[in-house]
């Protein structure tokens, strides 16, 4: 008969022959929603679903997670720990650099995912995996000349953009071999004929989403040296 222990480690439902079953942990479904999140996108990414992928019945998971932005916290976090995995800080990192770095890094973390932005944005990490970087890089800025509160806004400022720019280049791409549909560049200048600039406009918007990341973030390096008067 099958057996299902919500309570515990373990859940052993649905096995066949008694077949032990991987413990039924945060970790393990964190990691079964971001692969389910490609497949499915925000939208279709319930508890249910993700219950019925581990093979358990939905009320296991709320054992783990009171609700679904818990989960989403939860994969944001681990999307994080994902992403600084392996690249060890630079302690000789200028400023600008650590900003840019940081920045293309965090990029192409969320375009990983299916609606990756949209699950880091407003997300609160779950743990502390963040501070050490986060504290190495406001020593960067301080040690560069920044005070505290403006290598705060400086940070800030660069990753709302960075978060709100794969936003708006996954509403049009979802995934790197995918385009959604009414993004076709060349049918928005038709309809916008009457208006030149704003349809000759569409390809700095709708297209070469990499050069076009690279000219902000040079833009914002270039307008925090210049507000705050650090070379």
């Amino acid at each position: 008969m099958s057996t299902e222990r919500t309570g515990g480690s373990t859940s052993t439902a649905g096995t066949a022959r008694g077949e032990r079953r991987a413990p039924l942990d945060r970790a393990r479904v964190a990691d079964t929603a971001l692969r389910l999140l490609n497949e499915v996108g925000l939208e279709g990414l319930t508890l249910r679903a993700i219950a019925r992928e581990l093979d358990v019945k939905a009320p296991a998971l709320y054992w783990h997670f009171k609700d679904k932005q818990a989960l989403l916290d939860e994969m944001a976090t681990e999307m994080y720990r994902r992403m600084i995995a392996g690249i060890p800080l630079d302690p000789q990192e200028t400023w600008r650099e650590r900003l840019l770095n940081s920045n293309r890094g965090l990029r192409t973390a969320l375009l990983a995912y299916r609606d990756g932005a949209r699950v880091f944005s407003g997300s609160r990490f779950t743990g502390a995996a963040h501070a050490e970087r986060m504290e190495d890089t406001l020593r960067v800025f301080t040690e560069a000349g920044f005070t505290l509160t403006q290598a705060v806004r400086a940070t800030q400022t660069s990753y709302l953009y960075t978060i709100g720019y794969v936003t708006e280049e996954q509403g049009v791409q979802p995934m790197a071999d995918e385009r959604r549909e009414g993004y076709d560049v060349e049918e928005r200048a038709r309809l916008m004929a009457e208006y030149p600039l704003s349809a000759a406009a569409g390809r700095e918007i709708f297209e070469d989403f990499d050069r076009h990341f690279e000219e902000g973030l040079a833009l914002l390096t270039v307008g925090i040296a210049a507000r705050y008067g650090i070379a």
